[in-house]
């Protein structure tokens, strides 16, 4: 298989691995989302991979052929790792989770002792489209927070996720994260 697996090479890995099919429909609507995303950033000027950012969306969920707790995302990544994909990719599904997890939280719910927060660009835009599906259906950003609160997700958490959103945002409109716009950009408030 290719370190970055093309589309049909992708779903192929989730039916062999035993992904049930809710989960390939959720997968395919985050990848889509992801790609949109992707498309917009790439129009305002700032470079996205976009073929990581496809495989990415397509695998990120590859753990929940095994559980659907939160360990899943460690389980996918290890898994894209027994199958010798892209590092980059193995990336992405590790820490697509929400915004993301420190050490500190991933250590409380039973994970190993690692950063789970997504850094680069692309793992950034898998992890907000994540965030904007539920199933296979898209949800704005204020029903993925009611959601999270009606689950007992720490506000932490919460404005970790509503952070994300704005950064990918701010890519989009500026082709840059919001820590490289400039005070005058900012708006009158800064």
């Amino acid at each position: 298989m290719n370190s970055v697996p093309e589309r049909d090479e992708a779903l192929a890995l989730l039916r062999e691995e035993g992904c049930p099919e809710n989960v390939i429909r959720h997968v395919i609507a985050v990848t889509d989302e992801a790609l949109r995303i992707a498309d917009r950033i790439t129009a305002a000027g700032c470079p996205v991979d976009i073929r990581l950012v496809e495989a990415g969306g397509l695998l990120h969920d590859l753990g929940r052929s095994v559980s659907h707790g939160m360990d899943h995302a460690v389980i996918g990544a290890s898994l894209a790792e027994k199958h010798g994909l892209d590092p980059a990719l193995v990336l992405i599904i590790k820490k697509h989770i929400g915004a993301g997890l420190s050490r500190e939280d991933a250590v409380s719910f039973g994970l190993p002792d690692d950063d789970y927060i997504p850094s680069t660009l692309e793992e950034k835009i898998v992890a907000h489209a994540d965030n904007l599906l539920k199933g296979s259906q898209k949800i704005t950003l204020k029903k993925r927070l009611k959601i999270m609160k009606e689950r007992n997700i720490s506000k932490t958490e919460r404005k970790k996720v509503r952070d994300l959103a704005f950064e990918i945002l701010s890519y989009e409109i500026n082709g840059r994260g919001p820590e490289n716009i400039a005070p005058e950009q900012a708006g009158p408030d800064h």
